[in-house]
């Protein structure tokens, strides 16, 4: 449950996928710094096996599809998000922003994903594909803008 609700990032009243985003930030950060940005895609590889495990664990003891306080999806999807920006506030803040739109949006496949597939995956997989997306977006930021 830990994991699942990100340090209890997840239990919010308000937002819990936008906490959990939020939560995901100084983690990626501390990565990004020690390793380098790159390592958020393994970072979030790994996030997203943990999550599917974690997640059979949290639906089957609650018994619903996605219950909101699951944001260990969030996380992963926000590292995606993360992957391609610079370690710098402003594009740290950018893909948050872009990561939220493109997560509430369910952009296809995305939506497709959240729709079509039960259990563990289809919590995880709508998150990692929201993330892909504005990993694109920020890159094509970070080309334009410099």
């Amino acid at each position: 449950m830990l994991i699942a609700t990100w340090f209890g990032s997840g239990l919010s009243r308000v937002a819990p996928g936008t906490c959990g985003s939020l939560a995901a930030l100084p983690f990626a950060w501390f990565m990004a710094t020690v390793w380098g940005a790159p390592i958020l895609i393994l970072a979030a590889g790994t996030m997203f096996c943990i999550g599917c495990l974690v997640c059979k664990r949290v639906l089957r003891t609650l018994g619903e599809k996605d219950p909101q306080i699951i944001v260990v999806d969030e996380v992963a999807g926000q590292w995606l998000a993360l992957s391609t920006a610079p370690l710098d506030p402003l594009y740290y803040g950018l893909s948050f922003v872009l990561f939220r739109v493109a997560d509430i949006w369910k952009i296809w496949p995305a939506s497709w994903a959240d729709r079509s597939l039960s259990g563990s995956l289809g919590v995880m997989l709508d998150d990692a594909i929201s993330g892909v997306y504005a990993a694109m977006a920020v890159f094509a930021v970070v080309l334009i803008v410099g």
